[in-house]
């Protein structure tokens, strides 16, 4: 097993299983790497179950009129499809936002394990029960906020580390912004004129920096 996928599974919820079993979950596993917008699996197509070796990647809903919004953000450590792996295919496609590499399970295998042994029955329930409370929370989050505190939230969502100047930074467009909140582009320009305004961020190009964390965190509302 290669380090990277070692320290994979230490972040996630697979973490807790016996080693015999998580050598068994990851035996038939085929690594992946993504580019940034490529799509892990579209809207149709067989189930899938992922560990996030590295990247970021998210999880969306379209309407039918091509609108967007994202309702779960996937790093390092996350186990996406675990449901799926539960209860089959589900209109939810995965995006790499950044240049991202996957390890694709065998939902057999891990279908085949959590029939016949309750330690992983169990974890399995629990990962489930914790996605459907972050889906809880967005969907509050996206219906109850305003456009202003949902893209400030996305924009703490999507923010890395930037060693070299202490400072968190977004790598999004404004159209990556909307699809994130389910709004337009036009909406989220106005938002992010707002947030520079109250310099809580800085924008060139398509790179925001977040100038203040915790004040863009009030805002956000979370």
């Amino acid at each position: 097993m290669q380090e990277d996928v070692r320290a994979a599974i230490a972040d996630s919820f697979l973490s807790e299983l016996d080693p015999d079993l998580i050598q068994r979950l990851v035996e038939q596993a085929i690594p992946l790497d993504l580019e940034a917008g490529a799509t892990l699996y579209p809207e149709e197509g067989d189930p899938r179950m992922a560990l996030v070796i590295s990247g970021l990647l998210r999880v969306y809903l379209t309407s039918a009129e091509g609108r967007q919004i994202t309702v779960r953000y996937a790093r390092e450590g996350d186990v996406l499809g675990t449901a799926v792996a539960v209860a089959g295919p589900v209109r939810t496609p995965v995006q790499a936002v950044t240049d991202s590499r996957v390890l694709l399970l065998s939902v057999a295998v891990a279908q085949r394990l959590a029939q016949t042994n309750a330690s992983v029955a169990w974890a399995f329930a629990q990962e489930v029960t914790r996605r459907l409370y972050d889906v809880l929370d967005e969907v509050a989050g996206t219906a109850f906020a305003s456009v202003k505190a949902r893209v400030a939230r996305h924009l703490l969502d999507l923010s890395n580390r930037d060693q070299e100047n202490a400072r968190w930074t977004v790598t999004a467009t404004q159209q990556d912004i909307a699809d994130a909140v389910g709004s337009v582009r036009e909406v989220v320009a106005r938002v992010l004129k707002e947030l520079r305004a109250e310099r809580l961020i800085d924008s060139e190009g398509g790179t925001t920096t977040i100038l203040d964390p915790a004040g863009l965190h009030r805002t956000s509302g979370v």
